[in-house]
């Protein structure tokens, strides 16, 4: 679940991640599969690479797979996985944008077509939505026991950060998306500890639904997000931390 950077929902998709290990390294492999395919298997030459490995080593990825995906992606057998996205609305007017990796286009867009449909959503053309979310960058941190909050914020302001946050052991920052790259190297040179990053879709506008309209559009979130071809979904749902805790 992608929606806009409230720490209820960074809550929220930490918890899903726990309870889904399996489908998230699914994803983790197919993206660094894609980046080494693309950019070559030396993560030291290849920014998506070492993003994609760093981002797998946050969710406690064993060193073998990583391997194999790398090799996966670089031998000259490697999977040939496409990158799509697929734009549309699901129920009550939600905002959904869709990013896919696939070796098979037709499989992939009949399933997504398909669940737009059963949940009570709409699939569109591409442009209908995504003028409706700004691209960042963002970084899940995990904070320094003893941190001063105020020179850390300072710190980071320096090195890019429009937005920071700390909750419960974690920081959250975005940045402008030109600023992803000074954004990274700032925080390797404080040393801190990043468990995912990356370029992310943040909603300008939100949608805020009662409590059915919400389970409405979550069943259409979760159904995407467990296909094996999407890698991400982003929405506009303005979720309340007690709608999510109902999940």
């Amino acid at each position: 679940m992608a929606g806009h950077s409230k720490w209820a929902n960074i809550k929220h998709r930490k918890g899903a991640q726990d309870a889904k290990r399996g489908k998230i390294f699914t994803k983790l492999i197919k993206e660094i599969t894609v980046a080494a395919r693309e950019g070559g298997g030396d993560p030291d030459m290849n920014p998506r690479l070492r993003l994609a490995i760093q981002n797998a080593k946050g969710q406690n990825m064993p060193k073998d797979n990583i391997d194999r995906a790398v090799n996966k992606g670089s031998g000259k057998d490697a999977v040939d996985y496409q990158e799509l996205t697929y734009e549309g609305y699901g129920p009550n007017g939600v905002a959904v944008f869709v990013e896919c990796a696939t070796d098979n286009i037709n499989r992939t867009v009949s399933n997504v077509r398909s669940l737009f449909s059963k949940y009570g959503g709409s699939l569109g053309v591409n442009g209908s939505v995504e003028y409706l979310f700004e691209r960042k960058g963002s970084f899940l941190i995990k904070e320094k026991d003893g941190m001063d909050h105020d020179d850390m914020t300072l710190e980071l302001i320096d090195g890019g950060a429009e937005e920071v946050e700390f909750d419960e052991g974690y920081i959250s920052v975005t940045s402008a998306m030109e600023d992803f790259g000074s954004m990274q190297t700032k925080l390797d040179e404080l040393g801190l500890e990043v468990e995912e990053a990356g370029l992310v879709r943040i909603p300008t506008t939100n949608v805020s639904l009662d409590n059915d309209g919400f389970e409405k559009v979550m069943k259409l979130i979760e159904a995407l997000e467990d296909d094996d071809d999407v890698q991400k979904v982003y929405h506009n749902l303005d979720a309340t931390e007690e709608q999510l805790e109902s999940l």
